[in-house]
């Protein structure tokens, strides 16, 4: 669950600020990317935990009422739902701190019981808001079955090589990329020179996205920039996890890599002209509205 207060800008170290009223907003990153995958068009199930508590309750009602399949959510008795606590100042920007509760109660043995939903997916999205071994057995599973995995390696955490040899696709934003290659990453030619290194550790595509500087994508001997929408940002949160559903949603239906991409990015866009995580993520008839042609009379 997400515990958002708006503020002039976000505080320095040691500072307090007094700010708007409190929201609260279904969240965390595997359920907003569930959220935006399904509401892009995807048929999505989500693995994960929740608490045994109103958090809890309010999380499972929301992705259903989303068309999500929850059979593998799990209660778990004891613990409190995963919960992030935001800050977004008036520019969009937005700092996050994560108590995990539920998401951390995650095992390998909760992912063997959906093997076979993993083994019928036509791709396998992880992050790291859970156990770092959870999601080693997934994308092993799903390696097995023929099944691409698509990593958003969030919050960013140091990962064992093997593991970018199983990614089909790897998605992460500057700071995320900077942590993983060691490189800084501030624009596109550094995103091209982060992108080679996790290519050479054995990702097959990676995917750095760059906020209001678009994203670089490299596959093999393809590489682009590809700007960003121009929009008015207002929040910036869940921009990244509705980037990921919808480049998401697309690619299962058959999109090309640039066309997927630019699909998240136009939905990305869409997100940050609104408040909140899940309540900014846009349908998939509102990005086909925006990037249909006009059509113009003589």
């Amino acid at each position: 669950m997400d515990l958002a207060v708006q503020a002039k800008r976000l505080p320095a170290r040691g500072e307090t600020l007094l700010g708007g009223d409190l929201a609260t907003f279904g969240g965390g990153k595997g359920a907003n990317q569930a959220v935006a995958a399904a509401r892009l068009g995807a048929s999505v199930a989500m693995l994960g935990c929740l608490g045994a508590d109103d958090f809890g309750v309010q999380l499972r009602d929301g992705l259903q009422a989303e068309g999500i399949d929850t059979a593998h959510l799990h209660t778990v008795a004891g613990v409190a739902s995963g919960t992030a606590v935001i800050t977004v100042a008036e520019d969009g920007a937005n700092t996050i701190v994560v108590s995990p509760g539920a998401n951390a109660r995650l095992a390998p043995d909760h992912v063997e019981a959906a093997r076979d939903a993993i083994d019928a997916a036509g791709l396998l999205i992880c992050q790291l808001e859970v156990p770092l071994d959870t999601v080693l057995r997934a994308v092993a599973l799903a390696a097995r079955a023929g099944t691409p995995v698509l990593l958003n390696p969030a919050p960013a955490q140091p990962l064992p090589d093997a593991l970018y040899r199983q990614v089909d696709f790897l998605i992460l934003n500057e700071t995320e990329a900077q942590l993983l290659t060691g490189l800084p990453v501030d624009g596109p030619a550094a995103a091209r020179e982060a992108a080679a290194c996790l290519l050479a550790k054995g990702v097959k595509t990676v995917i750095v996205t760059l906020g209001a500087q678009g994203a670089w994508y490299a596959r093999g001997d393809e590489a682009s920039h590809l700007p960003a929408p121009r929009v008015e940002a207002i929040d910036t949160t869940a921009a990244g996890d509705t980037f990921v559903g919808g480049f998401a949603a697309e690619h299962v239906r058959g999109a090309s890599l640039r066309d997927a991409i630019e699909f998240g990015q136009q939905a990305a866009a869409l997100s940050v002209t609104r408040q909140g995580a899940q309540a900014s993520i846009p349908t998939q008839a509102e990005v086909r509205a925006r990037t249909a042609p006009a059509l113009v009379a003589r």
